[in-house]
């Protein structure tokens, strides 16, 4: 007898194929929502990014005066309540007005917001655009085009923007025309880099490298000398003479921690050290940067007198 607990092709067999079929169905349809961009799954899906404001807001009378006079692009100025007006808020106002970007006056508290914390504003801020970086050929060519001898900055490592801030001002103290920053693992020109170049940032530019040790070796080939400088160099600063400052050069810095990476020593042309007391265990990477630059300006300008003297 063919009941209702047959053989499986009975009553209950057909409901549980049915069954088996519909449950089937709803997880392909799970996993195929599961893969949809945005939907928070898994597999490839990513998250709806979101959004930023793509802007940074510059700080310090120095900074902002900087920005103001060299035409970078700003969107509103704000300036405190009740700021001590001295000659450079007079020339931030003036050049603000000329340039009919909007002026807001704001409470301390807000302008504190906005300018981050920790960050010491002197009751001025000026929103800019996100930075531009350069890339670091074109940055070799339109060195070499406007009749330079190319001195630049390559930061390995580093990721606080103080430091980068401080090097991109000795950069333009000492006569370099440019710093280099690694795509990855690097710090970038923010706020805080702005407020330590004490405005060099404005008129010193700044070049990403989508690899650092590749664009090393794109810069040798076109005849540029890589200097890195490490604690443990077998050439110390003093001793690198004229036949090296006259060439174009790019001094490679690197962590106070960690120091310089395998494969951008091993790229490098010389390692260099700066001689120091003994109770001293290393530079930070702004000193080291701006000693070292101090040195090859110092070689070149006497390698100019010369010249000239004969």
């Amino acid at each position: 007898m063919m009941g209702w607990y047959g053989n499986g092709m009975g009553s209950f067999g057909w409901f549980g194929m049915g069954v088996f079929w519909l449950i089937l169905l709803g997880l392909i349809v799970w996993a195929v929502v599961r893969l949809l961009p945005g939907s928070g799954g898994g597999g490839t899906s990513t998250r709806k990014a979101k959004q930023v404001d793509e802007h940074e807001i510059v700080t310090g009378r120095n900074s902002v005066l900087e920005a103001l006079r060299a035409k970078i692009p700003a969107s509103t100025l704000y300036i405190a309540t009740r700021i001590e007006m001295d000659d450079r808020v007079k020339e931030i106002l003036t050049l603000a007005n000329q340039r009919n970007i909007p002026i807001l006056e704001v409470m301390r508290p807000e302008l504190d917001r906005l300018a981050g914390r920790d960050s010491v504003h002197q009751g001025l801020a000026l929103k800019v655009p996100a930075y531009e970086y350069a890339h670091p050929m074109e940055l070799l060519e339109l060195t070499i085009s406007r009749g330079h001898k190319p001195l630049f900055v390559a930061l390995d490592g580093i990721t606080d923007p103080r430091n980068l801030g401080a090097i991109i001002r000795s950069t333009a103290a000492f006569g370099g025309h440019g710093v280099i920053v690694p795509q990855r693992r690097s710090v970038g020109v923010t706020a805080s880099a702005w407020k330590t170049s004490a405005g060099a940032a404005a008129r010193t530019p700044v070049a990403m490298a989508p690899n650092l040790t590749q664009t090393l070796k794109a810069l040798k080939e076109q005849g540029v000398l890589v200097i890195g400088l490490d604690g443990g160099g077998d050439v110390e600063l003093p001793e690198l003479g004229l036949g090296y400052a006259e060439r174009p050069i790019v001094v490679v810095v690197g962590s106070e921690g960690k120091g310089l990476s395998r494969l951008v020593t091993e790229t490098c042309d010389a390692i260099v050290s700066i001689p120091i007391q003994a109770a001293t265990e290393s530079l930070n990477a702004g000193i080291a940067a701006g000693v070292t630059l101090y040195e090859i300006s110092r070689l070149r300008a006497a390698a100019k007198a010369a010249k000239l003297a004969k």
